[in-house]
């Protein structure tokens, strides 16, 4: 092949694989950003049986399109001790097999669909009022730029297949396993989709450029990378979130290890999954993930406590303090670089208030004095950010602001006194209201300790989406975070609403746990308020916001 129409070909595959990448990342972010709440409630309602756990992780990965996603998901419920080490390995398991089943679903060429789904897509995204009207659209775009990708790539590669050149490499690759693998794992990783790379390689072989066994090899090494990119994302948690991914890590990395093996000396057993290279490859990967959940369910509880031995804890988790400061001082006397320095370090305290949310909840089941002591050390560590982010914006303001910069001066401050309340509100109210349970040796009802866990699973859920508006400031995703704020208000409303009903019914639990049930809600929803008032000076900057609300 000659120098242009080799680099033709490159830039081809590079862009198909590029809008490949993008258009799953565009599904996920639709069904993160609309229904990233129900998604979490329904997780954690999972924990009955392991196989209620494991269908639930698969259909949620379908949703997600990703296992990545909910192996991130379910790690903040073990973490606030939710769902326990062995019912989130259940989920994950099950969610690999979700992931599985998205790629048998997208493999599927059905050209109608493109034209169908972009068509509803874009009127629901650009017409739809609800967010959740314009998410679906978003999802609905995703899937067409998916297909639109795969058959991009098959046009590209269709003249590659009987050049000489590419026969040889990919000859190569069928006879070096090894190499394979560790190319379809590195791919996985960088692209942080492991449904995307099993989508690539797969179509590769659909066309005939890679042989059966090194798209099997490659699509083993991508389980492998899949299963990396959930424990390098949640290595930061505690630790008893990433025992479960650890377990996970080493069921898929070393199943999908000994797979290649066993196809490195029974090429064979492929033409037993499919008639085509695509159809084996496809169905590999299901037929992989499926045994694995099915070999391993059965003994998520000795795997959960064998890893529980390894990895044990050594001492309670404290809330790691911040020692280096974003407030330069060098950078008083360049104003836009100093609201900068002020707005990362909000960014922090933001953070670590939300460690300290997910902190709080474990204590209204079990008293543990050693992190009430670390929530309070936290509380006046905010404080303490709170007084020098004032002090810092102050004295930016001697030199004298313009208008815009004055402004915006006048945001970071409020914004620094809204996460000062959240934090306020857990450290004063939710964590007294937690000591009084424990004192009084009382508990919550059933039905009332349920509707606390998804009313907070709400406002966590809007808490990590006004970090993410902190960071890229997107218009789009502060109108949904002001929206959010009104739902939980009636959300709180509701459940106040059951939890008389349930008084006039006459539940003890209920009875005497009155009081601390509704204050529970209320600072939750303080919480809630606070973090969502990081939106309302970018809806201002853009329009999106009336300057009165009365009529």
């Amino acid at each position: 092949m000659d120098e242009p129409h080799l680099l033709e070909f490159l830039i081809s595959i590079a862009g198909s694989a590029a809008l490949l990448i993008w258009a799953v990342r565009l599904v996920r972010t639709g069904v993160e950003r609309g229904f990233a709440a129900p998604l979490r409630i329904w997780l954690r309602h999972s924990s009955r049986n392991k196989l209620l756990a494991a269908s639930t992780g698969m259909v949620t990965a379908v949703f997600l399109q990703s296992s990545t996603a909910v192996a991130v998901l379910v790690s903040n419920f073990v973490a606030k001790r939710g769902l326990a080490t062995g019912t989130g390995l259940a989920i994950l398991l099950g969610a690999d097999v979700g992931s599985a089943v998205v790629t048998q679903l997208l493999v599927v060429r059905q050209p109608i669909l493109i034209p169908l789904l972009l068509l509803v897509g874009v009127s629901a995204f650009l017409r739809g009022e609800a967010s959740g009207t314009r998410q679906l659209g978003r999802i609905m775009i995703g899937l067409a730029l998916i297909f639109v990708s795969l058959d991009m790539i098959r046009a590209a590669t269709g003249p590659m297949v009987a050049n000489p050149a590419t026969q040889i490499a990919m000859g190569y690759l069928g006879r070096d396993l090894v190499t394979a693998f560790v190319i379809g794992a590195g791919f996985a990783w960088v692209v942080h989709s492991s449904v995307a790379a099993v989508l690539l390689f797969v179509t590769l072989a659909g066309q005939g450029v890679l042989p059966p066994t090194a798209a099997a090899a490659m699509i083993m090494g991508a389980n492998l990378g899949g299963a990396f990119i959930a424990y390098v994302l949640t290595h930061s948690s505690p630790l008893e979130s990433r025992r479960m991914v650890v377990a996970n890590l080493a069921l898929r990395g070393g199943g999908a290890i000994l797979a290649t093996i066993l196809i490195a000396f029974a090429p064979d057993l492929l033409s037993e999954l499919g008639s085509t290279p695509a159809r084996q490859a496809i169905n590999l990967h299901l037929a992989f993930n499926l045994t694995l959940a099915l070999l391993a369910l059965p003994v998520v509880g000795p795997i959960a406590f064998a890893i529980t031995r390894i990895m044990a804890e050594k001492v309670m988790p404290e809330i790691q303090q911040e020692v280096v400061s974003a407030l330069d001082p060098a950078a008083l006397d360049r104003p836009q670089r100093g609201l900068d320095c002020a707005a990362r370090e909000l960014l922090g305290m933001g953070q670590k208030i939300e460690l300290m949310l997910v902190s709080v909840e474990p204590l209204y089941d079990q008293w543990n004095a050693a992190t009430a002591k670390a929530i309070i050390e936290q509380d006046q560590t905010i404080k303490q950010k709170h007084l020098e982010v004032k002090l810092y914006l102050a004295k930016l303001g001697k030199s004298g602001l313009d208008e815009e910069l004055s402004r915006r001066s006048l945001e970071l401050a409020s914004i620094s006194a809204s996460l000062d309340s959240a934090s306020d509100a857990i450290a004063r109210i939710m964590l007294d209201l937690a000591k009084r349970l424990d004192a009084q040796k009382l508990k919550f009802s059933k039905r009332g300790r349920e509707e606390i866990n998804d009313f907070s699973d709400r406002v966590h859920s809007n808490v990590q989406l006004a970090l993410n508006v902190m960071m890229n400031q997107n218009p789009a995703e502060a109108r949904e975070l002001v929206a959010a704020k009104d739902k939980v208000r009636q959300v709180e409303q509701k459940l106040q609403r059951n939890h008389i009903g349930r008084l006039r019914e006459g539940l003890a639990e209920s009875i005497d746990t009155s009081n601390i049930h509704q204050e529970t809600l209320r600072a939750l929803k303080q919480i809630n308020t606070a973090f969502s008032m990081v939106g309302y000076p970018i809806l201002a900057k853009s329009g999106d916001l009336l300057e009165s609300r009365l009529v």
